[in-house]
C-alpha cells in the first residue's frame, strides 16, 4: 500500500476518534484532530499525483473518506445544536445526488470527474468546521461571524456544485 493511500485510511481512522472527543468535551481537541484530517485530504492528493501514486483503492476512497469526515462532523454538530439540521440536509442530498449519478456514469463507463467547484465546496465545508468548532477563534474576539460566514458560502457552494455536477453530465440520465 503506498503512501497516499495509507494517508486515506489514516483519515478514516481518526474520524471515530474526533467523534468520541467532541461528543467527551473536547471541542478543541477534536478540531485539532478534524484539520489534521483535513490536511491528509490535500497531502495525499499531492503526494499521488506528484509521484505517480494514483490508483483504483485511492480513486474510490479518497472522496469517500472526505464524504464520511465531513458528514460525520456535520452531522455531530447538528446533534450538539451548533448547525441547522436543514443545512446538513442540503449537503447530504447533494452528496447523495452526485455519488447516484457517478454510480449511473460508471455503470455506462463514463468518468465524472471532481470538479473545481465540487473541490471548493470541500475545502469550504472543512474550513466552516474547523472554524465551529474552533468556537470561531480568532474572530470571536472581534464579533466577526466567519464560522456562520464559512457555513453559508459551503452551502452555497454545495448547491451550486450539485446543480453544476447535474447540468454538465445530464447525458448520463439520457443514456
Amino acid at each position: 500500500m503506498n503512501l497516499p493511500n495509507m494517508l486515506t485510511l489514516f483519515r478514516i481512522a481518526l474520524i471515530p476518534v474526533f467523534i468520541v472527543l467532541l461528543f467527551m468535551g473536547y471541542s478543541y481537541v477534536a478540531a485539532g484532530i478534524f484539520i489534521l484530517a483535513a490536511a491528509t485530504d490535500a497531502l495525499d492528493g499531492h503526494i499521488a499525483r506528484k509521484k505517480n501514486l494514483i490508483t483504483n483503492f485511492g480513486k474510490l476512497m479518497d472522496p469517500l473518506a472526505d464524504k464520511l469526515l465531513v458528514v460525520s462532523a456535520l452531522v455531530c454538530l447538528t446533534a450538539l445544536g451548533e448547525i441547522a439540521a436543514w443545512m446538513v440536509i442540503v449537503i447530504l442530498a447533494r452528496e447523495f445526488t452526485i455519488t447516484g449519478l457517478r454510480s449511473v456514469a460508471a455503470s455506462e463507463g463514463i468518468v465524472v470527474a471532481a470538479g473545481m467547484s465540487g473541490k471548493l465546496k470541500t475545502v469550504f465545508q472543512m474550513v466552516a468546521i474547523a472554524a465551529i468548532l474552533l468556537r470561531n477563534w480568532p474572530f470571536a474576539y472581534v464579533g466577526f461571524p466567519f464560522d456562520r460566514i464559512m457555513l453559508w458560502i459551503a452551502v452555497g457552494l454545495t448547491i451550486y456544485s450539485g446543480v453544476e455536477y447535474m447540468i454538465q453530465n445530464r447525458a448520463v440520465f439520457r443514456a
